[in-house]
């Protein structure tokens, strides 16, 4: 009996991006398999936050296509991709430090009591455990205040918040930064557990070791396109660094 094909979640062709005369992304096709984790990675400039917006539909692409689960869609907005399970965690984590886990977990869709405006806490006390366990994140208590937790904390509540509100496809901005090795560790385990529940990642990082670690597959973005698609098995870091300084020697020339 021969193997099932994998589901492919997204698709990108063709897509380009211009700010009058600068060209921020030209031609650039990606895709992305159910429960695939896909590293994107490229110097400052290259491309990456602009192709990271425009599939969470901040800004519209100027050219290309965007197929979700073979569908061709527009991304016209930040809820709509949302609405069709898209959803970003940015290094800022976009959490208020001052208010409980549990709060940050429902920000902007608090349960409340029927349509009488208070807020259920008890419920998003519950469900706000519920979502971390199944993520196998452990913090002291909901009730803690996001500013007393530890940055892996943080960053591991950012995500829980993203795929509680069902995520189908995660976009992580450098979840690793300004990372100890036990954090990091942390965090990479929170990824592969994603990986097995389903959740197709595209996870942006410039600390290559980590993103061999946890990716199945490499996208490598330069002046705007992609220039090496290769999965994690076929390709080794010293391959990766040698691609990247032949570029450094080639501006400098």
């Amino acid at each position: 009996m021969s193997e099932q094909a994998p589901e492919e979640v997204l698709r990108i062709e063709g897509i380009a991006k211009r700010y009058g005369a600068v060209t921020a992304l030209r031609h650039v096709s990606l895709r992305l398999q159910r429960g695939e984790v896909l590293g994107l990675i490229g110097d400052n400039g290259a491309g990456k936050s602009t192709l990271i917006k425009i599939i969470t539909g901040f800004i519209q692409p100027d050219d290309g296509k965007i197929f979700l689960h073979g569908n061709e869609v527009k991304l016209r907005s930040v809820p709509y991709a949302r609405s069709l399970g898209i959803e970003t965690v940015y290094q800022d984590l976009a959490l208020v430090n001052e208010l409980s886990v549990y709060h940050n977990m429902f920000l902007k869709r608090e349960r409340l009591f029927g349509y009488v405006p208070l807020l259920n806490n008890a419920a998003m006390r519950r469900e706000a455990r519920e979502h971390l366990a199944q993520l196998g994140i452990n913090l002291p208590s909901v009730d803690t205040e996001v500013a007393k937790l530890s940055g892996g904390q943080r960053q591991a509540v950012a995500i829980a918040r993203a795929v509680s509100s069902n995520a189908k496809i995660l976009l992580l901005d450098e979840p690793l930064a300004a990372m100890g090795a036990r954090e990091g560790a942390q965090i990479l385990d929170l990824i592969r557990s994603l990986k097995r529940k389903g959740v197709s990642v595209i996870m942006i990082g410039h600390n290559y070791v980590q993103v061999l670690e946890v990716c199945d597959r490499i996208n490598l973005l330069q002046r705007g396109e992609i220039t090496y698609d290769k999965p994690v098995t076929q390709n080794s870091l010293e391959e990766i660094n040698e691609i990247v300084m032949r570029e450094y020697r080639t501006a400098a020339q």
